[in-house]
């Protein structure tokens, strides 16, 4: 695709990156059938090629309209267009460069400001986030209906779960765990579980105390610089752990193997802190280096196999079919698309003994997508229809995923079925198999 960028943008880093990838775009139209607002509403502008196309007309210097940034904000950064791209199209780095300009040049309503603002203020902080929601569920009955339902519940699994305490630091063997922003007060036995199963592999899980949000919310909010600020936080907390440390004795021992991520969502981010932060010096090469150690839960498994299998007992190919448990797994689009990881968690699952049904569309999002079932509810309540109807139409007994936004927006649907982190289905199999 030829570009023609204006004065304003064509000289400086995000300018540069931008004209890099539209000229990798041919315009072939693949992404139009991944694109799940497309298919909702069957406005080009409102598929990746549409606003490919608005976004070179922004950095080009055409007037910036409301319209503009109303087409954008639809869109879910879910990346399934990346996933089919034939010409590697980063389709999530583009968008974001294009919302941070239009926001700049368009603005937004005082209300519309606001409630981005409290998104912002709220979903990173904890100690915020817990109590505001404790606050909601105490105000529920008093609360109108859709206000009401917004709030979730605390499940009786999740009550259980948090009562398992994480194992102590016993392991030569290290890893470091993003605690997250809003799962340790809606799903504290995610990180818990995968404590306990790394623990039965001889890896200790340790959290740094100072680090906190991953950034996402921030950055994708186009407060872009605020969410940079989170990302250089976590840096600066993680760095102590990473390299080679003193024991106390003189001697020095190796860091941390890896940083863990049991939320998608987090994780496809932390992975771009090298990309992300390249350009400042006093963070570059940190930032990559925290990139090159983040992984997915399901990669650190994948990577101890033979270990896990071990533990679960016999091979699936010997345990009768009376054990297994039908899940239907719905994989968040930042690990399938963000992360590119596909069929990782659901081979584990299916090792350790468990019947996974067909999901069809399965490379389409629930809806969820960080803060877009707040600011786009209409949309997102659609998407969220069609997978549930999806996830339950292999007659489930339970609903795995692998993201606490992802697992939060699917309990919302109203579902009979219980909905968890796969983490600690895997850890409830473990559990049993203790047991037995």
């Amino acid at each position: 695709m030829q570009t023609h960028l204006a004065d304003f943008i064509k000289d400086s880093p995000e300018g540069q990156e931008a004209e890099a990838i539209l000229r990798n775009c041919v315009h072939c139209g693949f992404c139009l059938a991944t694109c799940p607002t497309y298919q909702l509403l069957g406005d080009e502008l409102d598929s990746p090629r549409g606003r490919i196309y608005l976004i070179k007309q922004v950095l080009e210097g055409a007037p910036v309209t409301q319209k503009t940034q109303l087409h954008l904000d639809r869109c879910l950064t879910c990346r399934a267009c990346e996933t089919v791209c034939p010409s590697g199209v980063q389709y999530g780095r583009l968008v974001d460069i294009g919302r941070g300009i239009v926001e700049k040049k368009v603005g937004r309503s005082f209300a519309a400001a606001t409630v981005r603002y409290a998104l912002r203020q709220t979903l990173p902080n904890p100690g915020v986030f817990a109590s505001l929601l404790k606050l909601g569920r105490s105000a529920r009955p008093l609360l109108p209906g859709v206000l009401r339902d917004s709030i979730p519940h605390t499940k009786n699994s999740q009550l259980a779960g948090s009562q398992f305490s994480q194992p102590p630091v016993q392991h030569q063997r290290k890893m470091l765990v993003l605690e997250g922003c809003v799962q340790p007060t809606l799903a504290p036995n995610i990180n818990a579980a995968a404590a306990r199963i790394l623990d039965k592999l001889g890896i200790s899980l340790i959290k740094a105390p100072n680090a906190g949000c991953c950034g996402a919310v921030s950055y994708h909010l186009n407060a872009q610089q605020e969410g940079l600020d989170y990302m250089r936080r976590n840096v600066d907390a993680w760095w102590p752990y990473v390299g080679m440390q003193d024991d106390g004795g003189g001697e020095r021992v190796v860091g941390v193997e890896a940083i863990v991520m049991t939320a998608s969502g987090c994780g496809v981010t932390v992975k771009e802190y090298g990309h992300l932060l390249r350009h400042d010096p006093a963070y570059a090469e940190k930032a990559a280096r925290i990139s090159e150690l983040t992984k997915d839960i399901s990669e650190i498994l994948e990577a101890e196999t033979q270990a896990l299998v071990s533990l679960l007992g016999r091979p699936l190919a010997h345990r009768g079919v009376a054990k297994k448990t039908r899940l239907a797994f719905h994989s968040p689009c930042t690990l399938q698309h963000g992360m590119q990881i596909r069929g990782v968690a659901e081979k584990i699952l299916v090792a350790a003994g468990f019947e996974l049904t067909y999901v069809p569309d399965a490379h389409l999002c629930c809806g969820s997508a960080g803060t877009y079932s707040i600011l786009q509810p209409e949309l997102s309540q659609q998407l969220l229809k069609n997978k549930i109807a999806a996830l339950e139409s292999g007659q489930p007994i339970r609903i795995a995923t692998a993201n606490i936004g992802c697992l939060m927006h699917v309990r919302s649907s109203g579902t009979s079925m219980a909905v968890d982190h796969w983490i600690e289905i895997l850890d409830e199999k473990l559990q049993d198999n203790d047991i037995r």
